[in-house]
């Protein structure tokens, strides 16, 4: 069996892969140095020819498990005391340890402002009760960002939260899925789970900025990762129909399949230009997140298209495990729904573009 098999039939990745990865300095691209990271002279072009390179094993659970730290680590660095960046950080970053983020809940899915976990600070220390839910690395993470309740309803009363998963109540639950099938997902149930005041990102019930800040850029991050799939996908499309033979000549020579590869290009390269330029103003710091949810949504939905024709040119093959095809089509629905779903990404840039 292959690695890659293997690690899909595990469900998970081997944490000696963190490792290789930080030495090869994946982990810590676009990071700071002072963290163990590598900035200088980096910006978030480089970060999306990562997700590029990363996307040609046509598996999409590699990278969203490997790179988790990706979402998870982020509102540290940005709103976590010094203390805290510097005890979570470089480990993270050297691949010794490995963090998730745990936002959604059973009960709530996309809608953030109504989550339900509490952390009440009785004494010394906070006590956590609640449950998260889709948790990716949640099985194999050291470390939660985890968003829970400190004031009242809305998302005034939020906060965002450092968790060690070794602590006593916290329990975890192995989640089977359609696709990314070597990342581990998991339900994470806190107990009565002590905390200690210095885990929390940034200032109490201050968490919601924080998330959204987040969600930006793991939006952007997602729709460049449709594309590089997108284009995985139809190269091998391109391949199978070049040297395929049908009714006496090859595949690609039928008009209608010609149709389907040029279509297929045409929506990959259109959703490639927004991502640049989303990427461009994220670097200038003038992105919106109308757009990024914009994006997010004709990223997933020219993945799930591009996929499709994939499949019918590959034909029987599309549907035997092995091809990257195969694989990408099971990536699909997971791209719509996790970050935000199409329907809530909508309404978000109907809400921000002045519509309601």
């Amino acid at each position: 069996m292959s690695t890659q098999f293997q690690w899909e039939a595990d469900g998970e990745l081997p944490r000696s892969l963190h490792k290789k990865a930080a030495e090869a300095g994946i982990l810590g691209l676009n990071y700071p140095d002072e963290y163990g990271g590598h900035s200088e002279g980096f910006d978030i072009f480089h970060s999306l020819t990562q997700t590029e390179e990363m996307a040609a094993a046509g598996a999409g659970g590699l990278g969203a498990s490997l790179m988790t730290h990706g979402i998870g680590l982020p509102p540290i660095l940005a709103m976590g005391s010094e203390e805290m960046k510097r005890r979570i950080a470089p480990e993270v970053l050297a691949g010794d340890k490995i963090i998730s983020l745990a936002i959604t809940e059973p009960s709530g899915g996309s809608d953030v402002a109504q989550l339900k976990t509490k952390a009440v600070l009785t004494g010394n220390k906070y006590i956590v009760n609640g449950s998260k839910m889709f948790i990716t690395s949640g099985m194999r993470a050291d470390y939660m960002t985890v968003a829970v309740r400190t004031g009242g309803a809305g998302m005034g009363g939020i906060s965002l939260m450092l968790i060690e998963t070794d602590r006593p109540g916290v329990s975890r639950t192995r989640l089977d899925k359609m696709g990314w099938r070597c990342s581990d997902t998991a339900a994470v149930h806190f107990d009565n789970v002590e905390v200690p005041p210095e885990n929390l990102i940034g200032p109490e019930n201050g968490g919601f900025a924080g998330i959204m800040r987040n969600f930006n850029s793991e939006r952007l991050g997602m729709a460049h990762g449709c594309c590089a799939m997108a284009r995985v996908a139809l190269a091998e499309a391109v391949e199978w129909a070049t040297n395929r033979e049908t009714f006496g000549k090859r595949l690609a020579q039928h008009q209608s399949i010609r149709i389907k590869l040029a279509d297929c290009q045409r929506q990959i390269n259109t959703t490639q230009a927004w991502v640049d330029l989303c990427a461009w103003q994220a670097k200038q710091g003038s992105g919106q997140p109308a757009d990024y949810a914009m994006l997010k949504v004709q990223a997933t939905r020219m993945l799930e298209h591009v996929a499709r024709e994939a499949a019918q040119v590959l034909g029987g093959a599309s549907y035997i495990t092995g091809s990257k095809v195969e694989r990408i089509y099971r990536e699909v629905r997971v791209n719509a729904i996790g970050g935000g779903s199409e329907e809530i990404m909508l309404d978000l840039a109907g809400r921000q573009l002045g519509y309601s």
